[in-house]
């Protein structure tokens, strides 16, 4: 058995969180992860109807099962609703990230529920650790979806360094190997969307999961070119790792040019309607490099947790002698 402050504190079978993807983290993901041993999370987009969060929250937490809700810090400032129906859905586990938690933290606590956030540099997580988050989830560059510029490991480093309150890695784990690695260094476990993102309870379409499963490491973009042409204001400083494609190659860095193109637009959205990925965004990690085939995300958790245990056992056994 893997003992870590997941493992112990929150009693997860194995130390992995799902990470709230909008969008593709509704209830049937989150549950999934939450039954198979880790804690499953439903991700709440900027634009998401309000009713979303009590409708996957009964899907999630159907009979006892504990889950979580990820919602943006910048999104609350216009749409507090939002986080007023998280609290009223009564998660074991709140994520608010990309902007200031300390706002909040207090009826999260009032609440009985356990607040997590996500940073991308130590001023953040010292900020957060502040504000007395219960966990701190660090972000690096090649997670997918909305992030910074610092990769994974210098910012574990730095912010393991930097801070006492228990740290959560996320951003490029993806198989057993990555999580004995965060686990070695010292974070308390991982918080991992791409892997699930190949995943038959992930709300995408097989379009996606076949995208995801083709795709190399090296064939993701940093970009704001998709929250740009579909008017979402996202702060400049996280754009949104994603495959890239013909959209990227011909429009990334030309922002401008694309949202003052009607033709351009009006194809990206025809795009979106047929999933067409060639010029559709499709968030995802550099680790969608290591996804070979459509798995259940109970085989994802468990293959991730219980290699972990294995790699950490002969290898540290290995080094140490």
């Amino acid at each position: 058995m893997l003992r870590t402050f997941l493992t112990e504190d929150w009693n997860l079978r194995f130390p992995l969180v799902g990470a709230p993807m909008a969008g593709v983290a509704f209830g049937a993901l989150a549950r999934a992860v939450s039954e198979a041993g880790g804690l499953g999370c439903i991700g709440i987009g900027s634009e998401d109807p309000v009713e979303r969060i009590a409708q996957e929250a009964a899907v999630a937490g159907a009979d006892g099962v504990r889950f979580g809700i990820g919602l943006m810090a910048w999104a609350l400032e216009r749409r507090p609703e939002l986080f007023d129906a998280a609290l009223a859905a009564r998660p074991f586990l709140l994520s608010i990230s990309f902007g200031d938690v300390a706002p909040y933290a207090d009826r999260v606590r009032r609440a009985g529920i356990k607040l997590v956030t996500q940073v991308q540099s130590r001023e953040a997580a010292v900020t957060a650790e502040r504000a007395g988050v219960d966990a701190i989830v660090v972000q690096g560059t090649e997670a997918g979806g909305h992030t910074s510029g610092v990769a994974t490991l210098p910012l574990l480093q730095i912010v393991l360094d930097a801070v006492t309150t228990p740290v959560i890695a996320a951003g490029g784990v993806a198989t057993a190997r990555g999580l004995a690695a965060v686990l070695a260094a010292g974070a308390e476990g991982a918080w991992i969307g791409t892997p699930l993102l190949a995943s038959p309870e992930a709300h995408n379409t097989p379009q996606a999961r076949a995208a995801v499963i083709r795709a190399r490491e090296d064939e993701t973009v940093l970009t704001s070119l998709f929250d740009r042409v579909q008017n979402i204001p996202w702060p400049a400083q996280f754009p949104g790792r994603a495959l890239a494609n013909e959209f990227t190659r011909r429009y990334h860095g030309r922002e401008d040019e694309a949202v003052a193109d009607e033709a351009a637009l009006a194809a990206y959205r025809a795009a979106r309607t047929a999933n067409d990925f060639s010029l559709a965004h499709l968030y995802a990690g550099q680790s969608v490099g290591a996804l070979e085939r459509e798995r259940s995300a109970a085989e994802v958790i468990s293959s991730i947790g219980e290699g972990a245990e294995v790699l950490l056992r002969e290898r540290l056994a290995a080094l140490a002698a």
